[in-house]
């Protein structure tokens, strides 16, 4: 029986729905369907703000339904610096109104975190400073230390695309050297998937990237067979 997976990305993001499929098991025991939610510049301004509003989500979620699809994921890291509530709200919202477990990439991140019993965190994001400054109060808040971070200050989300894989494993690098139990980089659309295991090998600590966490998420919670399937393991836990 194949299995559909559901997921829900930014309209502006470039590296989730590539991504998505190339973690997808070789033998088609899981495909992946999308749906976008528009979302084009990330800052602390209202307007950016409202683009991450429950109901246009919802809106995408009910047409990614019509799919029969077996899990919903939202592929964005807004919870991030808007409250880790905010996730948990929206998957019980997606789940009653389609009937369809839910899950996030930001809950992912945090469940991987919580298995690796990982405190130190280096964070890799490309957000602008008063993104990043709640980013880190959220996550002070639940526990967390993080004694450094690395950001590029880059509102435009097709821009953030563009950042080379190279200039994020530099970031990486960059925070790795304050003693940190793993290093999180942290935006569905930072292209850090692929470069994420070669880095834990390299770093001596697990290098979490936020979409090839929620895809492995999101197979383990389809089943141990298809995330069986994933090739060996891109976040990179070691």
């Amino acid at each position: 029986m194949t299995l559909r997976l559901g997921v829900l990305t930014p309209s502006s993001n470039t590296v989730v729905e590539p991504e998505t499929v190339r973690l997808m098991p070789a033998d088609g025991s899981v495909t992946a369907h999308f749906a976008r939610v528009r979302v084009v510049r990330i800052s602390d301004s209202d307007a950016s703000l409202r683009q991450f509003e429950l109901e246009p989500t919802l809106e995408a979620a009910e047409r990614l339904a019509d799919a029969a699809v077996d899990l919903i994921v939202w592929n964005g890291a807004a919870a991030a610096w808007l409250g880790f509530e905010r996730d948990q709200r929206l998957v019980e919202a997606i789940e009653a109104r389609t009937g369809i477990p839910a899950t996030t990439a930001l809950l992912a991140i945090n469940a991987r975190l919580k298995r690796l019993g990982a405190r130190r965190l280096g964070l890799v994001t490309p957000y602008v400073q008063s993104i990043e400054a709640r980013i880190l109060a959220n996550y002070r808040a639940a526990g967390f230390s993080i004694p450094a971070a690395a950001r590029c200050d880059i509102t435009e989300n097709t821009a953030i695309a563009a950042i080379a894989p190279q200039e994020i494993a530099r970031m990486a690098r960059q925070v790795a050297q304050a003693g940190v139990d793993a290093v999180v980089i942290l935006c569905t659309n930072l292209a850090g998937a692929r470069i994420a295991k070669p880095l834990s090998a390299e770093l001596g600590a697990p290098v979490l990237d936020s979409v090839a966490v929620a895809i492995e998420h999101c197979l383990e919670r389809l089943g141990s067979v298809a995330a069986a399937d994933v090739p060996s393991p891109l976040v990179g836990e070691g």
